[in-house]
């Protein structure tokens, strides 16, 4: 690329989009500089997945003490603090914000603190007193809670996600709106620390973008452990009453009040693309998403994006640092392999866990893909049942003509990682018949997949 830019290639956004993009533009060669406002590391690593995932762990060794107590050990939590849980998550988020800096700087891309704001097609004003110059821009500006109308956030009574993760105290009643990921995943955390969890949803169930049998599976589980589930349901209206909040809850039954401590809005995100000259400069926006091609490259051509603020794109951060390596591999003249989203492995880090990827039942009869499944429950695995542990399943779904898998769905212990097993076997282009006759060790939970591959051919032992 020419010198007459001050950088090659210059980020706007530091998540696991932009920093991952800086970091493969900058192997390739590319002189590379990182624009961010906040902390390095994004939504993701800063008020997203590290943070929630720490806090998810020490709800399930909070939850956990019933299995040393069914063992006659007695376990004192008189002294338990929530606030201990929230420092501990941010500890975890600090150190991998360092990291992430660390590896900025020994890869040589120059992080520039402040307001990003493109003013021409290669031209970028930080904070509004300095003009960066580059020869591409990535913008990798990320998301923000999305607001509910009649739900606006105050930060006391009424939450965001981001709200959530920063609470220094247990709330004693919770009600979540919205059952997509992030709502199952704090109903999961404020139920394990022993908070009465009300949990809302306007679609006929939870996690309603995923596999129909799944979420009934999630369902069941969670009604089991008292969280109160409502779906085909809204907030209708609130009102504050003394330190707390009434709720009307309008459902298929009519409406129903519910006084909790604090309503969680978890509805979704809003693309932060609003501010920073897309607009301005004429690049294509859809719905507030910025339209890219298979190279994620926008209409104007030195101006790319990726990760959230992308119309095409789940809001999943593996896919937005795959996107920052494509991008930054086509700026550096590369020809790079674009994501197929089919095979794209999505997670909800709850109890029991959910992990999928492919087609779900209901997507392939809406578009007339002809499928053959099969599914094998965790009460037949060993491994599952020593674990106490036995909700669940492992479902497969394949294309007949070519025994090629075209989804796989599992709810159940390990989840999040037992779904590379089959996602592998797609892209190596392996049908289920090689998970089916491939060795597993025993007692595993990788059993339940082999059984689930072998039950496609109606040879299952354990069910």
């Amino acid at each position: 690329m020419g010198k007459t830019y001050d950088f090659d290639v210059l980020v706007i956004g530091s998540g696991p989009g932009g920093y991952v993009a800086a970091i493969r533009a900058a192997q390739l060669g590319l002189r590379v500089a990182v624009v961010e406002r906040g902390a390095v590391g994004g939504v993701c690593l800063n008020m997203g997945c590290i943070p929630t995932k720490s806090i998810i762990h020490q709800a399930e060794v909070y939850r956990n003490r019933a299995k040393l107590e069914a063992m006659g050990v007695s376990v004192d939590v008189s002294g338990f603090r929530y606030g201990a849980v929230r420092d501990v998550s941010r500890g975890a988020a600090d150190a991998l914000s360092k990291g992430v800096a660390y590896l900025l700087k020994k890869n040589g891309v120059e992080v520039v603190c402040g307001e990003a704001r493109l003013v021409s097609a290669h031209e970028v004003s930080v904070g509004g007193s300095r003009v960066v110059s580059a020869g591409a821009v990535i913008v990798a500006s990320g998301s923000r809670p999305r607001v509910v109308p009649g739900l606006e956030f105050d930060g006391e009574r009424v939450l965001s996600s981001d709200d959530a993760l920063m609470l220094g105290e247990l709330p004693r009643r919770a009600l979540i709106v919205g059952a997509g990921a992030v709502g199952v995943e704090f109903a999961h955390i404020f139920n394990a620390f022993g908070s009465d969890v009300h949990l809302v949803e306007m679609a006929e169930r939870v996690l309603p973008n995923g596999d129909g049998e799944v979420s009934a599976v999630l369902k069941r589980s969670f009604v089991k452990r008292g969280i109160r589930v409502y779906t085909s349901s809204k907030v209708s209206s609130y009102k504050i009453e003394g330190s707390g909040v009434i709720a009307a809850l309008d459902g298929p039954d009519g409406v129903a009040e519910v006084s909790v401590d604090r309503i969680f809005v978890v509805t979704g995100r809003t693309p932060n693309t609003d501010g920073i000259g897309l607009s301005e400069l004429g690049v294509v926006l859809k719905d507030g998403y910025v339209v890219v091609n298979g190279h994620y490259q926008t209409n104007v051509d030195s101006v790319y994006a990726i990760g959230d603020v992308v119309s095409s794109s789940p809001l999943l951060a593996h896919v937005a640092s795959r996107a920052g390596e494509i991008a930054a591999e086509c700026i550096a003249g590369e020809a790079p392999r674009g994501i197929d989203m089919a095979g794209v492995p999505s997670v909800v880090y709850c109890e029991p866990q959910v992990a999928s990827f492919g087609l779900t039942e209901q997507s392939a009869l809406e578009r007339g893909i002809s499928y053959e499944k099969a599914s094998f429950p965790f009460r037949g695995c060993g491994k599952a049942m020593v674990l106490g542990e036995v909700d669940g399943m492992v479902k497969v779904m394949v294309d007949p003509s070519t025994d090629r898998i075209i989804g796989a769905h599992i709810v159940g212990v390990g989840a999040s990682e037992l779904i590379h097993e089959l996602l592998l076997a797609r892209e190596a282009g392996a049908g289920p018949s090689v998970v089916a006759g491939m060795v597993h060790a025993h007692p595993t939970l990788s059993e339940a997949v082999m059984e689930a591959a072998r039950a496609l051919d109606g040879w299952a032992t354990h069910v």
